[in-house]
């Protein structure tokens, strides 16, 4: 058998291969010609070859902003790429209320909440409100869900409580706020607070959030992880998926990796 062969890509800007990027980043210097210079200096020590800085504005007080145009000399080679996705048949609303009224007989309850010092609800509120996302609406306005909206800046205990409370199949956590990796402490710090309460089996775990997937979702203990771009219906699916015996195809093994390590 012969070995792959390695398909490397360059960024793509005016023409293929041709490694046009742009990166933007602040410098606490002046706008000027001495700022331009220190930022294309900046640019270049980053790799790109000829960079031209395109932007150059004040954003605080002796602070500016750019943006660098340049050619990139890096590939990377997507031959082998393996990359952990929720893997479900995504179902119409229509569908899932059926399958839940079919094979469940009861409502899936859900208890979603933004964690720890997370104050931002956009995520949480996309997938569970009626309003929804993206001309989807959320999992309120489906037959077969309850669901319950606990906003923001909820600490993990009040979280298990409320869904001891009202019987949840389901807790939804959403993480926004990413600065020193808050998100995944938060994220993290549910799951071990239901370890040790002895209670992780008794709900499915979904996180989301702006620097979520799937991968980082099993590593920390999550049941799944849904980035940007999630539809209720992609939650709704899984969970439907996960409760009606309909196992979705998440990968064990890198939770277990993640465990060990």
């Amino acid at each position: 058998m012969h070995p792959t062969e390695a398909k490397l890509l360059r960024a793509y800007g005016d023409r293929e291969g041709d490694g046009m990027v742009q990166m933007s980043f602040t410098l606490q210097m002046p706008v000027g010609a001495r700022g331009r210079e220190a930022a294309k200096r900046f640019a270049e020590a980053h790799g790109l070859k000829e960079p031209i800085i395109s932007t150059m504005e004040e954003c605080a007080e002796g602070f500016t902003y750019f943006v660098a145009y340049g050619h990139s000399q890096h590939t990377v080679d997507v031959t082998n790429l393996e990359v952990p996705e929720v893997e479900v048949p995504r179902l119409e609303m229509k569908e899932i209320d059926h399958r839940v009224k079919t094979r469940l007989a009861r409502k899936i309850v859900v208890v979603g909440a933004c964690t720890g010092s997370d104050a931002h609800t956009v995520g949480i509120d996309a997938i569970l409100n009626m309003k929804g996302y993206a001309g989807e609406k959320g999992l309120e306005a489906y037959k077969s869900f309850e669901a319950y909206n606990l906003g923001a800046q909820v600490e993990n205990d009040q979280l298990i409580e409320r869904a001891n409370a009202v019987g949840a199949d389901a807790i939804l956590v959403s993480q926004v706020i990413t600065q020193r990796n808050c998100h995944k402490d938060n994220a993290r710090a549910l799951v071990d607070l239901l370890e040790r309460r002895g209670e992780r089996g008794k709900f499915i775990l979904l996180l989301g959030g702006p620097r979520i997937d799937h991968k980082l979702g099993l590593e920390l203990g999550f049941d799944a992880g849904f980035g940007p771009g999630t539809r209720p219906g992609d939650v709704a699916s899984f969970l439907v998926h996960k409760l009606c015996g309909e196992e979705p195809l998440p990968s064990e093994s890198i939770r277990a990796v993640a465990k060990a390590s």
